[in-house]
């Protein structure tokens, strides 16, 4: 399930040095919020509600029970989700607002770096972990329809897996899964957890029990 992941690159953008009352009149008049937002440039999507047909999938960050900030958007073909990635051009986890004090969170929170880049390609969506830690994953595409349950698949540092697949997706019946039971569940729906992973083989058997992790919701075409 584990391959090795493409080389990736991002475009980083080299500021000129600004001094006194340029600083604060250039980017008044170009509009370029990016010399103020070093993790999350202008350019990127800014976090909104879907509203219509024109995403491909949208991204909600959890710790733990609770959602921190609202639905991401994606319509680009690939989207960097980092917590801190210099000149990083994406879905910045590092400027959303979390209240939660947990010293687990805010261990597990520090540890994402980099962060995973999601890819829309021809065959499905594949995932990179561009972090330095494993990442875990769910999906109702990467196992036997058959199966009772689904599995938590483990991704380590430099490899990726294809974690969604359409065609696959669209054959799918609910799967006799005791976690949805508890909650909804759609199989155009994956679960990304960062460091900690959850299920059978795990001392957390709920994903709402892990400190950051993501829910990727995939238009049915």
């Amino acid at each position: 399930l584990l391959t090795t992941g493409k080389p990736l690159t991002w475009a980083g953008k080299v500021l000129p040095a600004l001094h006194g009352f340029w600083l604060v009149l250039i980017p008044l008049l170009l509009n370029l919020s990016f010399f103020f937002s070093p993790c999350c440039p202008a350019d990127s999507q800014v976090l909104q509600e879907p509203g219509d047909r024109s995403h491909w999938c949208v991204v909600a960050y959890w710790e733990e029970k609770t959602r921190v900030g609202r639905l991401y958007s994606v319509q680009e073909p690939s989207l960097d989700i980092f917590y801190d990635l210099p000149q990083g051009n994406g879905f910045c986890l590092g400027q959303l607002n979390s209240d939660n004090k947990s010293q687990l969170v805010q261990k597990v929170r520090s540890k994402i770096g980099y962060g995973i880049q999601l890819t829309k390609e021809v065959d499905g969506v594949w995932v990179y972990n561009r972090s330095s830690y494993p990442i875990f994953i769910k999906s109702a595409t990467l196992d036997n329809p058959d199966s009772r349950t689904l599995l938590v698949h483990k991704v380590f540092p430099g490899f990726s897996i294809k974690a969604f697949d359409y065609e696959k997706a669209y054959t799918l019946q609910r799967p006799n899964d005791h976690e949805f039971t508890q909650q909804p569940w759609t199989g155009f729906t994956v679960q990304i957890s960062f460091v900690k992973g959850w299920g059978q083989c795990y001392t957390r058997q709920f994903i709402s029990s892990c400190p950051c992790w993501l829910e990727v919701i995939f238009n049915n075409r």
